[in-house]
């Protein structure tokens, strides 16, 4: 009787690790697809210099910002949706017009070039047509596409390493667990002996 609550309690405190091990190598990243350095969120493409486009959702004939910071040459920005864009040394952005054929819910990869580096960002075509018409302004801003959940490794996977208040968390649950099936087995133990 007393092997099994032993085995019981072991089982109990393999179980709390293996779950707690699984969710501090999860990380907290949010899947979001910005670029760049300050990203790290998982999707393989850091850099040195930020990048990103604004806004990520834009209708077709649309103006597109264009933002890279930190980069120490000329920024060539391309995309099969828009002509090729150069942000000279020294700035940090530009506008690209959207091509006014661009296909609605279609996902298009920008991608900066830095130097010998370079950077890939996804831009999505929202539905309907700007309200400039494809001329200078701001685009209408869409509502955004609905697409499914990024799979993989749970969507969630920082590229900032471990986070010491989650495997602090981790080992303090563990512990707890393997001291609550220690001390029941051991006081049911004392029971059956009375």
């Amino acid at each position: 009787m007393h092997a099994i609550r032993v085995a019981s309690a072991a089982l109990l405190g393999v179980t709390a690790l293996t779950l707690s091990a699984s969710a501090a190598l999860a990380g907290n990243g949010d899947g979001n697809s910005d670029g760049g350095r300050d990203s790290g969120r998982g999707n393989n493409n850091i850099t040195s210099f930020g990048f990103n486009v604004q806004p990520q959702n834009v209708a077709a004939g649309g103006q597109l910002r264009l933002n890279a910071e930190s980069c120490d040459s000329v920024t060539r920005v391309s995309s099969e949706v828009f002509d090729t864009v150069t942000i000279p040394k020294g700035q940090s952005s530009a506008t690209a017009l959207i091509d006014g054929d661009a296909r609605a819910g279609a996902v298009y990869e920008v991608t900066f070039q830095c130097g010998n580096e370079s950077g890939h960002t996804e831009l999505t075509i929202a539905s309907g047509r700007s309200e400039t018409g494809g001329h200078t302004g701001q685009s209408q801003l869409p509502a955004p596409v609905q697409r499914g959940a990024k799979a993989g490794v749970g969507g969630s996977v920082g590229g900032g390493g471990f986070d010491l208040k989650e495997i602090c968390l981790g080992t303090a649950l563990i512990a707890g667990c393997v001291g609550t099936a220690w001390s029941m087995s051991r006081r049911r133990a004392t029971d059956d002996e009375s």
